[in-house]
């Protein structure tokens, strides 16, 4: 089984992948963020534009998802935007050809929710450090939000003024995933949210 986890930059995709990987057992976390870093830097600095607009990282990501799911047994959890439309149909057409069971979850806020959380990441005041006031991952939320909204992208999970154990149990429950691992202390759970955080920092 594939666990594709989308939504906006600022839903939580990071952390609920992380936490649901924690808690479910012989889960294998999978991001094809890495893929497209790999193919920039094979690239010269005028030609790294959006690297999901590039059909070698679109085809790559189906080739090395369907292994990983075919090499591991357990879920493979991928946290990963896409809103292209037909980029999203072409992924997702291509795993099925692979025999890959997806299961496909929008994490879903308010505009208003996600620039908070933006604003909150220390990505963002390194940013405005160097004089970036509003981020590039800012400029897609209108984008984002209108796309994730439609049916093409269920199934939606809300994230609004819920805390990630709860969207982690909620996804877990309509993958239908045993999770058994149990919510970590309020203390380990911050602290592990700000170890993740920092390793997932994007300029």
């Amino acid at each position: 089984m594939l666990i594709w986890i989308n939504g906006a930059f600022g839903a939580g995709k990071t952390q609920t992948a992380f936490e649901l990987n924690r808690r479910a057992p012989n889960s294998h976390i999978a991001d094809p963020e890495l893929i497209g870093f790999a193919v920039h830097k094979m690239l010269p600095a005028s030609a790294r534009g959006d690297f999901q607009d590039r059909p070698q990282w679109r085809s790559a990501v189906i080739a090395t998802l369907a292994d990983a799911v075919a090499a591991h047994d357990g879920p493979v959890i991928v946290p990963m935007t896409l809103v292209e439309p037909d980029y999203f149909d072409e992924i997702m057409a291509g795993l099925a050809a692979e025999r890959v069971d997806v299961r496909h979850f929008s994490l879903v806020a308010s505009p208003e929710t996600l620039r908070r959380r933006l604003q909150a990441r220390t990505g963002y005041w390194l940013g405005r450090a160097v004089g970036r006031e509003e981020t590039w991952a800012m400029q897609q939320i209108p984008r984002c939000v209108t796309a994730l909204a439609t049916e093409q992208f269920a199934e939606q999970v809300d994230t609004d003024g819920r805390a990630i154990d709860e969207v982690v149990e909620d996804i877990a429950t309509r993958a239908g995933l045993d999770l058994t691992h149990d919510r970590l202390p309020p203390v380990r759970y911050q602290l592990r949210r700000a170890a993740v955080g920092v390793r997932h920092i994007r300029m």
